[in-house]
């Protein structure tokens, strides 16, 4: 069971991933945009997080890059991009993580990368940023 944490300004995808990574096992906190997300992150640090792209407020690159650059260790909490933009490769590769699905997606196809997340847990790693910790 993984604390996985949700970030997407549209209730009814957020609502659906939470109903798939609850029925999986997983404790499921849901926060519909970067800010509400970042807020979430300090308040309990999760394993993973599931990350939309385009949203209000701030973006899910502008979350990944506040937890890459916040002095908690943040910076090794793995990040799937889950998003319908065109450039979705080229967004993960801003953002430094390799995990991304582009919308729409089959659910299992999600839960498969899921557990491979959990597994690898590897750590987003983006250009031109060092992580803070070691």
């Amino acid at each position: 069971m993984a604390d996985v944490l949700i970030i997407d300004d549209d209730p009814d995808s957020a609502d659906v991933l939470a109903s798939v990574m609850q029925a999986q096992g997983h404790e499921v906190r849901v926060g519909y945009d970067g800010q509400e997300g970042m807020n979430l992150v300090d308040a309990r640090r999760p394993d993973l997080v599931l990350l939309d792209v385009e949203m209000p407020v701030l973006t899910g690159p502008g979350m990944a890059h506040r937890m890459f650059v916040h002095d908690m260790g943040l910076e090794m909490i793995p990040i799937i991009l889950l998003s319908g933009v065109h450039n979705l490769t080229e967004v993960a590769a801003q953002v430094g993580t390799p995990y991304y699905l582009l919308k729409p997606y089959p659910l299992a196809k999600l839960v498969a990368l899921l557990k491979r997340v959990l597994v690898e847990r590897v750590a987003p790693s983006p250009p031109g940023l060092q992580p803070l910790h070691a």
